[in-house]
């Protein structure tokens, strides 16, 4: 897996609302905000599910309504293509909650 340049990475940002690039990682992150815990932590395990059929984990925390994420592709020591499609699914899951 390659790293996105500069130009992948801000394209991909554009098509990721509320994402922002971490550049000391080389990731992008977000939090999210839900009504209370059980809908934080039902969409956590709705990411979980498709994360593991992708193959690809996010780096996460959860206080109460809030869940943080950041999205690296470790093995490739940067910001993927599997960070934004993950994103993409992660973005899509938290609008049903």
């Amino acid at each position: 897996m390659i790293c996105f340049n500069e130009l992948e990475r801000a394209e991909a940002l554009a098509s990721l609302p509320g994402w922002c690039h971490d550049a000391e990682r080389d990731a992008i992150a977000r939090e999210f905000e839900f009504r209370d815990f059980v809908a934080a932590f039902s969409f956590m395990t709705a990411v979980a599910i498709h994360a593991e059929k992708a193959d690809h984990h996010p780096e996460w925390s959860n206080i109460y309504n809030k869940v943080s994420i950041l999205l690296t592709t470790h093995d490739a020591d940067g910001l993927t293509s599997k960070d934004a499609a993950l994103a993409d699914v992660i973005t899509r899951l938290a609008s049903s909650f």
